[in-house]
């Protein structure tokens, strides 16, 4: 098929896109710009290098933005309709292939592949289509497209199909799952879903970890051939090449940002709330399963317990952000949290002080005002892909932070050595290095900091994405 007018040089294809569009009372439309790695990179490359960002219509207004044909320059909205949407980006998008990558299911009761999985997998297959065909459509000749996560694992290999001219490379910035909890997968989901990235000329991911399990997917289950040094899987006659790009913070961004007046603000009010000389154990999440919010607070508990001596000396400020209210596991989770929460105020709560400042409304600003505050930063995920919030926080850090780190985030690969490292599910040792983490000695805590600051900013998101880009022959 011939490319289309747009005839891009380099394109991005992700779920999210960089605008989001809300329809007004007046039957109008205003937009919303996003952040993130997506947008830093394609900011680097500059204004002449014909680059396109195809993205999907999440939203009513993000469709109506399409019907009316409106759009941001350099990207490419399109709009499949609301129910195959829905079935494909809730139904496996975010509860089959998250949990696999996750390992989150509770196995005696789910995952159930029935009718209704099939139904929406069809849509998801429908989805990936108009994905690969948008592409298809906006690429010149030899374009080099980044297709994005889990959302479009099968793009790659359709894209091949209608414009084997392309190079082509997939990203994954969730974890991968081992063969054993892959194979939980229907047989032949799972190969499609192999395959599906197979397509690319390269497969990335987050942490040499997720792309070693990767490839031992596709040798488990397609019986493909991984090479000697691991670095690429052959499949029926054709090679992709593996590759690890590790996101980074963006230091110059939080840097500055951290330091504007609406955050000046936010440190004041916040030093209301917790009170004066005390310690703050910070988190910062979406209340997205995988987070373990609700082990972190059984820890903070068990810390009050077992070391009374920081009853009315510290204050756990977590900020839960709730994420996919549209799907009922999550708001539970949501509900669970705030419960807890309010429990451990309940138990230990005096007069002048709460124990938990807990707060689930989105504010950029304060989150980052309770990063430049942390003496204590508590990143505890069952499974994450990477995890920023662990490379922010010592970034923009005032007085210096202990990071009290799992094992299981992606981050811990490159900051283990000055993290305090623990198993998620173990509130025992957790509750023991927040302990470890408030006693610190300051020295020792700011010597950690910077170099925990410079493993966090080794590959900022404009040269993580152009890194990519490079190894594609972009």
């Amino acid at each position: 098929m011939e490319a289309s007018q747009r005839a891009a040089r380099i394109l991005v294809a992700s779920n999210r896109g960089p605008v989001s569009y809300t329809k007004t009372a007046d039957g109008g439309l205003t937009s919303r710009r996003g952040g993130g790695g997506l947008v830093s990179g394609l900011s680097a490359i500059g204004p002449d290098a014909d680059a396109l960002w195809v993205c999907a219509a999440l939203s009513e207004g993000d469709r109506e933005a399409v019907r009316q044909g409106v759009g941001e320059p350099g990207s490419h909205m399109i709009a499949v309709p609301p129910e195959v949407f829905a079935a494909a980006y809730n139904g496996i998008a975010n509860s089959t292939l998250w949990f696999v990558h996750h390992m989150l299911y509770q196995t005696p009761l789910e995952p159930v592949f029935d009718e209704s999985f099939e139904s929406e997998w069809a849509a998801y297959e429908e989805y990936n289509a108009a994905f690969a065909q948008a592409l298809a459509d906006d690429a010149a000749e030899g374009a080099a497209v980044l297709v994005q996560d889990y959302h479009l694992t099968l793009v790659p290999a359709l894209l091949r199909e209608l414009r084997p001219d392309l190079r082509i490379g997939h990203f994954s910035h969730t974890p991968w799952a081992p063969p054993d909890y892959f194979r939980l997968l229907p047989d032949d989901v799972a190969r499609r879903v192999l395959t599906g990235v197979l397509g690319a000329d390269r497969a990335a991911f987050l942490t040499r970890r997720w792309a070693d399990a990767f490839a031992a997917c596709c040798v488990d289950v397609l019986g493909a051939t991984l090479s000697e040094d691991g670095q690429a899987v052959t499949y029926q006659g054709r090679t992709t090449r593996l590759g690890v790009h590790g996101l980074g913070a963006d230091a110059d961004f939080l840097r500055e940002r951290a330091h504007r007046d609406d955050v000046a603000e936010r440190i004041t009010a916040l030093r209301a709330e917790t009170g004066p000389g005390r310690r703050l154990i910070v988190r910062v999440d979406r209340t997205e399963l995988s987070k373990n919010i609700v082990r972190g607070l059984h820890a903070y508990r068990r810390l009050l317990r077992v070391h009374p001596g920081w009853r009315e000396r510290v204050v756990h400020v977590a900020f839960a952000y709730p994420s996919r209210q549209d799907l009922a596991l999550y708001r539970d989770y949501t509900a669970e949290v705030a419960r807890l929460a309010e429990e451990i105020n309940d138990e230990f709560g005096t007069a002048d002080w709460q124990p938990v400042l807990l707060r689930m409304d989105d504010d950029f600003a304060r989150s980052l005002a309770a990063y430049r505050l942390a003496d204590v930063a508590l990143v505890n995920p069952i499974r994450d892909g990477m995890n920023l919030v662990a490379k922010e926080v010592p970034v923009v850090s005032d007085n210096g932070v202990a990071l009290v780190l799992s094992r299981e985030a992606g981050a811990y690969e490159e900051m283990a050595a000055d993290a305090l490292t623990v198993n998620p599910y173990d509130i025992r040792a957790t509750a023991e290095a927040l302990n470890a983490a408030l006693t610190m000695p300051e020295a020792e805590r700011a010597d950690r900091t910077k170099r925990l600051a410079d493993a966090a900013t080794a590959l900022p998101p404009s040269k993580w994405f152009l890194d990519q880009l490079d190894a594609l022959g972009g």
